[in-house]
């Protein structure tokens, strides 16, 4: 608290003890226990006034008690926020989809259709290698289908196009000739060609339709990285292989870096994304994307919380990540989102919240508020993906990830849908110039 806060004691002491020096001890003993109850009743009533607001909204008192307190004491944080040039469409929002598994064309059209209604200007859609190369190299069929494997990624191409929404096709995952002894499909391939190879066909084969391109997701888990060590050198000599054969196949390509998982972790089997980006700009990573990818997840903290620490995860945590970026030469180029939302996982879900857990309502409220502090505060962060539409079925609800969804395979709307919606279509909402913080 500094003078100030400890200015009060020190003048209470001198008073009691030059009252007890002109002979009013008693006086100044009743004094001083007149405080005391004072002090004491004091306490008891912010008690009782924090414990009722416990009891309101879902128990969000704690985050907003927390918004409130982390926005006197956040640290400051460098995001060289006029470095990056304003985009024409900054503060898009789009959704993250998995169109690839619908089984009917209806339901991919009706999925995206929903989408346009919502409000969303864009998708983010996986278009793996391992599902459109799948047997061997240079062999773009699917046998269990007997068909065309592009077959289906045209589709949602065309769909995207006619809806009006841009597309993010996230290249990632390998077939099991490119990566002999590993069955994890997230494993690198062996040989990087085969990777450049296949991103140039896609991102040849789209030239015109689709600008946007993720060069695999997450690789400092080794979940995403076949199941072994994590390695920034390693991935980085992937982006670059990508980045390379994207650029020669279509030089108006965007290439984004993939979105590192916000972890504390620091293991050979999971790697702070703040150790492993900037790993990867030692190996020169830098010269090889054109916007960073990052997930806003607000776990089990509310969207205005902004405590920062390398040892926290939060949805402040974007900034850490800014801020390197800012450290390491690179404030010119954007940030996206590329995945963002709270997981509103049942109170009866028999496993544990590994991503928090929060009401329908909350996750409906938290969802627009952090798409409104984005767009308020931090104008560097130029598109977001909402984490996600829907899945095609109820297969993976025993999984705590499930309950991200806005939609049930069956196309039934959550809460989060509907005030997405409100908030996306509300007039004015069009991507505008961010605004400064309030």
């Amino acid at each position: 608290m500094g003078a100030g806060g400890a200015a009060g004691p020190a003048i209470l002491r001198r008073t009691a003890t030059t009252a007890e020096g002109r002979g009013g001890g008693v006086a100044g003993r009743i004094g001083r226990a007149r405080l005391a109850i004072l002090a004491i009743g004091g306490a008891l009533v912010l008690l009782a006034l924090a414990a009722g607001l416990l009891a309101l909204r879902d128990g969000e008192a704690r985050d907003t008690l927390i918004a409130g307190w982390s926005r006197l004491t956040a640290p400051p944080v460098y995001t060289a926020d006029d470095q990056v040039a304003p985009a024409p469409d900054a503060g898009l929002v789009g959704v993250n989809t998995f169109l690839e598994q619908e089984v009917e064309p209806a339901s991919r059209r009706r999925a995206l259709q929903m989408a346009r209604d919502a409000g969303f200007g864009a998708i983010r859609q996986q278009f793996p290698w391992a599902e459109m190369e799948p047997d061997a190299k240079g062999v773009y069929w699917d046998a269990r289908w007997d068909q065309d494997s592009w077959a289906k990624y045209d589709e949602i191409v065309d769909l995207a196009a006619e809806y009006g929404l841009d597309v993010l096709a996230r290249l990632d995952t390998s077939p099991a000739w490119a990566r002999p002894g590993n069955p994890s499909p997230a494993t690198p391939p062996t040989n990087l060609a085969d990777y450049g190879d296949y991103v140039a066909a896609v991102v040849g084969r789209y030239a015109g339709r689709v600008r946007y391109f993720q060069l695999w997701n997450e690789p400092n888990l080794a979940s995403e990285w076949g199941e072994q060590p994590v390695d920034p050198v390693a991935f980085t000599a992937l982006l670059a292989e990508g980045y390379r054969r994207a650029k020669a196949a279509n030089p108006d390509a965007v290439i984004v870096a993939p979105a590192l998982a916000p972890t504390v972790e620091d293991s050979p089997w999971a790697q702070s994304e703040l150790r492993f980006l900037d790993a990867m700009y030692d190996a020169g990573a830098g010269a090889y994307f054109d916007v960073l990818a990052v997930q806003a997840y607000g776990l089990r903290d509310g969207p205005d919380d902004r405590r920062l620490a390398p040892d926290r995860v939060n949805f402040s945590r974007p900034l850490l990540v800014r801020e390197l970026m800012v450290r390491r030469g690179d404030a010119a180029k954007p940030v996206w989102a590329a995945e963002l939302g709270w997981d509103a996982l049942p109170p009866d879900f028999p496993g544990p919240a590994v991503y928090g857990r929060v009401s329908e309502a909350q996750q409906a409220r938290y969802t627009v508020r952090a798409l409104e502090r984005i767009r308020a505060e931090w104008p560097w962060l130029q598109r977001s993906f909402v984490w996600y539409l829907k899945r095609a079925d109820a297969s993976r609800r025993d999984e705590a990830w499930y309950y991200f969804r806005l939609l049930e395979p069956d196309f039934t709307p959550l809460p989060v849908y509907g005030a997405l919606r409100d908030y996306l279509r509300a007039p004015g909402r069009a991507p505008s110039p961010h605004r400064d913080p309030p």
